[in-house]
């Protein structure tokens, strides 16, 4: 039993030897120390460390001002609700015509006869005629349409200035549209400094061939 034993304890350190001379044929003892000396000789990595938070300084600083306003108060600023009116459809730059007075018949038929009464007193060195206020000549549009037949005869047959003079002697520059045969520009303003309202009744008198004197008959209120 002995022989076995002896046998197979020669086989194998025969094998050692032999894997022993391959090895350091092929140079792998030393390859294997070198590799083992740069493993052991590296720094091993330095576990993640914590950031810690950064801490912020509030710091309290004067606030720069104009030289101006330096020596003012420093103005307080408050939320305040603020209405904003919201305006509906177009805005007309005529007066209110909510407020119209309307004269009724008799009113305006007294001022009518009273206007005609006065204009035969004036005689007949200058041509004259009567004309009775409407709601159009004193509100919203402001046009004043002159008697046709006394356009033809005596006013120029091109637009031209004429002049309105009240009973006070001021002077009213008015447009006299030719081809319309009325007032435009500048009777608005005759009218409102006046006051005219419906029904009353004013004498026009030509004293110069562009120059009116306008008499005002006041139509009584009801």
């Amino acid at each position: 039993m002995a022989k076995p034993n002896t046998s197979y304890e020669e086989t194998r350190k025969k094998r050692m030897e032999e894997n022993r001379k391959r090895m350091e044929a092929l140079n792998l003892p030393q390859l294997a120390q070198a590799a083992f000396r740069t493993s052991s000789s590296s720094p091993k990595p330095s576990p993640m460390k914590r950031q810690k938070p950064r801490k912020v300084e509030k710091q309290i600083v004067e606030v720069r001002r104009s030289a101006r306003v330096a020596s003012q108060p420093t103005p307080v600023y408050r939320e305040v609700e603020v209405k904003v009116a919201r305006s509906c459809g177009r805005v007309s730059k005529h007066r209110d015509l909510s407020n119209r007075v309307y004269a009724d018949e008799h009113s305006r038929a007294e001022a009518t006869e009273q206007a005609e009464a006065f204009e035969s007193g004036l005689g007949s060195d200058y041509p004259t005629f009567v004309k009775p206020m409407l709601q159009s000549h004193v509100t919203g549009g402001f046009w004043m349409g002159l008697p046709l037949s006394f356009c033809r005869k005596y006013l120029p047959k091109r637009d031209a200035t004429v002049t309105l003079v009240d009973e006070q002697g001021e002077e009213y520059p008015t447009v006299y549209l030719e081809n319309k045969k009325g007032l435009s520009g500048g009777w608005r303003g005759f009218a409102i400094a006046h006051e005219l309202v419906d029904g009353d009744a004013l004498v026009f008198q030509l004293t110069r061939p562009t120059t009116f004197k306008v008499y005002i008959i006041r139509v009584e209120s009801s």
